[in-house]
């Protein structure tokens, strides 16, 4: 079993490894998200995304496009941390840190087969699906619903009493 830390790669890697993946027939998909404290909502969404083809890539925003994203205080955990907790999920097969507020460069990069989404979109909100049309990916809402939030989590743990 590989470790977490070599399933992390640059875009530059990344998008070799899934050119050989993709000449061996093999259906890539691609995930992305912030992951800040990672919950039972990522690993199903992870674990459900990897069912949609063979080889499961997952874009982490870095830590400023997640500070824009969910505003002050956030991440709490730095991109590095965040991306090896990804990457330490057995469904989880490359992760790659991206800067950019959307992961639509990530999708004309790589051009997966599937961009897998959180039941919390539909095919008409995904911010990605014009981009993901004209380049003929499938996007799949993948995971259970919607009732787990890290933002919820971290006010869990704020009113919980500490001793």
């Amino acid at each position: 079993m590989r470790s977490a830390e070599s399933k992390i790669v640059t875009r530059e890697q990344l998008r070799e490894l899934l050119t050989a993946h993709k000449a061996r027939g093999e259906k890539i998909v691609l995930a992305n998200g912030c992951f800040d404290v990672l919950h039972v909502g990522h690993v199903r969404y992870l674990e459900a995304a990897r069912k949609e083809g063979d080889v499961l890539a997952v874009g982490v925003n870095d830590d400023a496009s997640v500070r824009a994203l969910k505003g002050l205080g956030r991440p709490v955990l730095a991109a590095r941390a965040r991306a090896s907790l990804v990457a330490a999920l057995r469904a989880v097969d490359y992760v790659v840190v991206f800067r950019e507020p959307s992961v639509e460069a990530l999708l004309e990069l790589l051009r997966p087969d599937v961009h897998a989404k959180g039941t919390d979109y539909s095919p008409e909100t995904v911010p990605e699906r014009h981009m993901a049309a004209r380049l003929g990916i499938r996007i799949a809402t993948v995971g259970d619903r919607k009732d787990h939030s890290t933002h919820e989590l971290l006010a869990a743990i704020r009113k919980a009493p500490h001793a």
